[in-house]
């Protein structure tokens, strides 16, 4: 097999939650780029239907389906509907997630849950009810969207419920590489460091005190562009990483060296 065989995502579906605007916007891009048909699994069905008509200019068959991650019944119905359309689901990326900062004495439960259930239990969800469909396929990729957060903790900003479940999300992956190997699923982490996404990218370009405090701890004194972890998500997409699972990709900048 040649390389770009290997690195060829013909015929393939891929899910991607969260996929509307942002880092799973720009994944989904990639993935479409490399011959997957892409699912936009986002709980904005508006948005998701806009990036969908964006990227079927591409030649590349999209479905929209407005999802919330942590309703087990969206995630059943999704399956449903993909199978229904495409026959496969090929690749998985759970990429929807939210972020709260609170110090934690200060921190309301409600807002505790909220991130946990979106960020943790939505990667569960998803994961089970498309796992299934991949063990009956014996055969699949799941990429979960984690943060360097997940192995640090970020200064100055709080946010301990984020930290934890970037963290859970980390060693659900290893968890689930572990159990479905014998599937021929594979399962691995992505950790994206700070991001230059359209919703926070006025807040890089203000320069204020907080993020010259990131770059002072970036050898590469700059933030992430969310066309940068492109790459990664079609290497761990495709068949040039038949043999990765359970592992994790730091894309920071070095943010995590020092």
């Amino acid at each position: 097999m040649s390389i770009a065989e290997m690195f060829s995502l013909k015929e393939y579906c891929s899910v991607v939650t969260g996929a509307a605007t942002g880092l799973g916007k720009a994944m989904a891009n990639a993935l479409a780029q490399a011959g997957s048909n892409i699912v936009i699994a986002d709980i904005d069905i508006d948005a998701a239907e806009r990036t969908a008509e964006e990227l079927r200019k591409m030649g590349t068959d999209v479905l929209a389906i407005k999802t919330d991650v942590t309703n087990q019944n969206d995630a059943y119905l999704l399956v449903e509907k993909v199978i229904d359309k495409f026959g496969t689901i090929d690749v998985l990326i759970n990429n929807a997630g939210i972020a709260r900062m609170e110090k934690a004495e200060d921190m309301k439960y409600k807002d505790w849950y909220d991130v946990i259930n979106i960020n943790l239990n939505g990667v569960f969800i998803m994961s089970q009810e498309i796992g299934k469909q991949m063990i009956k396929q014996k055969k699949g990729s799941i990429i979960n969207i984690s943060s360097m957060s997940g192995l640090i903790v970020n200064t100055p900003q709080k946010h301990c419920a984020y930290n934890a479940s970037k963290a859970g999300v980390i060693m659900l992956a290893k968890s689930l590489a572990s159990e479905w190997a014998e599937h021929n699923i594979r399962v691995n982490t992505i950790a994206p460091g700070y991001m230059k996404t359209e919703l926070i990218k006025h807040f890089f370009e203000d320069n204020n005190d907080t993020v010259k405090r990131w770059m002072d701890f970036s050898p590469m004194k700059r933030p992430g562009n969310p066309e940068e972890l492109g790459g990664i998500a079609v290497y761990l997409a495709s068949e040039a990483s038949s043999y990765v699972t359970g592992s994790v990709f730091v894309i920071d900048g070095g943010y995590t060296i020092w």
